[in-house]
């Protein structure tokens, strides 16, 4: 075991600490994807012979039969990657520094095994044995590793098991309200929302139009009409409604000038493209359901706030409201326009929640500055109902509040959330701190907060199936 050799292993090791909490943990979440069940599963297998492979040759060298099994070990894990590389490509789409750095593991693994096997083989040329093989602070190094590797392989087997209790309810039943046959558009289609809704519509015979950005990279099943640009569709394309959910996110990145201007033209820009597509059909569509958020309401600490609320001034107001008046001209158009005032969308594919998740599961969670600010909350499939019901009701437009019927405090949202993961949650976030770091993100979406309520959809007859948070998160959780 040469310098060369145990420096290779070392960056081996580098690498894979990246790969593992930086992709698998923070950005790509696979212990809460379902999906991604069989690929945790390869991965703890893989993380528990590393494990075996740290300890060993870390502290031993090994001869005879012992040796031979070290070798097949190094050829189990090629096996084991190789499948690991067809699951990845076959079940997600890899980001790109996830593929370089696989690239960069497989080169670096495979110079291990042009040092590593010449000396296993001449081991295993020898009686079968045992010797130590002390290397001092090298040897401490391959211990913790193979601690390392050995508890991530215990969190993927543990993750893959939770996965396979976790089920989705059928996306057919979401839809349920609609008249048969229905064509209908979405914008944002590939988003967290759009891609629950698109699925529910084709699952229910619907025909749909989304528009995404790269056709190649939208995962969305058949049948669907993919389009990148609304101007594809000709003036005598039936749809019978429209649903415009695109937008820059919020909730990724602070609000400097820059993200604030993307925010909003995004969405300005977006709506007035669906606008101008309205005037040129020939057959106009019944109903325009465009997105908006409760931020359209401002800060209002304790105070219930309905459809009828007034307004108080910040940048989620003025967000809200372009978004809103963008979508307004529809109706000079004889459309119905509805404005879908959404708020915190609970699910475990994306949405701010997915940011708290993992935190949390580690015991590293705890409440936002004094936990007192009102989270008005709603589960995904809920809203893709309530999107249903205001498609089929003739009765609504205007604004409706997409908000289950009992918020809560940010305090009580962490004792629930921490309750179903059966974790702490004592870690508390200083205000001070978080408006210091996040300026008017932080003021605005973490510990301003609205108290909403859905009056409208209650009054046209709406049933929540998750009236409660307790409720919602041992659906999804």
């Amino acid at each position: 075991m040469t310098s060369l050799l145990w420096t290779l292993i070392a960056i081996q090791i580098l690498m894979g600490v990246f790969d593992t909490f930086y992709h698998h943990e923070l950005t790509e979440r696979l212990a809460w994807r379902p999906s991604q069940r069989y690929e945790l599963q390869l991965h703890g297998v893989r993380n528990m012979m590393y494990a075996f492979l740290f300890l060993v040759l870390g502290w031993l060298e090994v001869y005879g039969i012992l040796a031979i099994t070290i070798i097949a070990v190094l050829v189990a894990e090629v096996v084991i990657t190789l499948l690991d590389f067809v699951e990845e490509d076959m079940s997600r789409k890899l980001p790109a520094s996830e593929r370089i750095n696989h690239t960069l593991l497989a080169i670096n693994y495979g110079a291990i095994l042009v040092l590593l096997l010449p000396v296993l083989i001449d081991w295993a040329m020898q009686p079968t044995g045992v010797k130590s093989a002390y290397a001092g602070w090298l040897s401490i190094i391959a211990a913790a590793a193979a601690v390392g590797a050995a508890l991530c392989g215990l969190r993927d087997f543990t993750a893959a098991g939770r996965l396979g209790r976790m089920h989705s309810a059928p996306a057919a039943g979401l839809v349920e309200k609609l008249p048969d046959s229905q064509t209908v558009l979405v914008t944002g289609a590939t988003g967290f929302i759009g891609s629950r809704l698109v699925a529910s519509l084709t699952a229910s015979g619907h025909q749909v139009i989304a528009l995404v950005r790269n056709p190649a990279k939208a995962e969305l099943l058949p049948p669907i009409t993919l389009i990148t640009s609304l101007d594809q569709i000709p003036a005598d394309a039936k749809i019978d409604t429209i649903v415009n959910l695109a937008g820059e996110p919020i909730g990724n990145g602070l609000w400097t000038e820059a993200k604030r201007r993307k925010i909003l033209e995004s969405r300005i820009q977006m709506t007035g493209d669906v606008i101008d597509l309205i005037g040129r059909l020939e057959r106009k569509p019944k109903v325009l359901v465009s997105g908006s958020a409760i931020g359209w309401y401002g800060l209002w600490q304790d105070q219930v706030l309905t459809e009828s609320a007034k307004s108080h001034a910040c940048f989620s107001h003025e967000l809200c409201d372009a978004w809103e008046r963008a979508a307004s001209p529809a109706a000079e158009h004889g459309v119905r326009v509805a404005y879908l005032r959404i708020g915190l969308v609970i699910g475990t594919d994306g949405g701010f929640i997915t940011r708290m998740l993992t935190p949390f599961e580690f015991g590293l969670g705890g409440p936002l500055g004094s936990g007192k600010q009102w989270m008005s909350w709603i589960e995904r499939d809920d809203l893709v109902r309530l999107i249903a019901h205001v498609i089929a009701s003739p009765g609504i437009s205007g604004p409706i509040n997409a908000t289950a019927p009992i918020p809560v405090t940010n305090l009580k949202f962490t004792e629930e959330l921490s309750r179903r993961l059966h974790r702490p949650a004592v870690f508390r976030i200083p205000d001070a701190l978080l408006r210091r770091v996040g300026g008017d993100f932080a003021n605005e979406l973490l510990l301003g907060g609205q108290r909403v309520l859905p009056n409208k959809a209650l009054m046209n007859g709406f049933k929540f199936r998750h009236e409660t948070l307790r409720s919602a998160f041992d659906a999804i959780l």
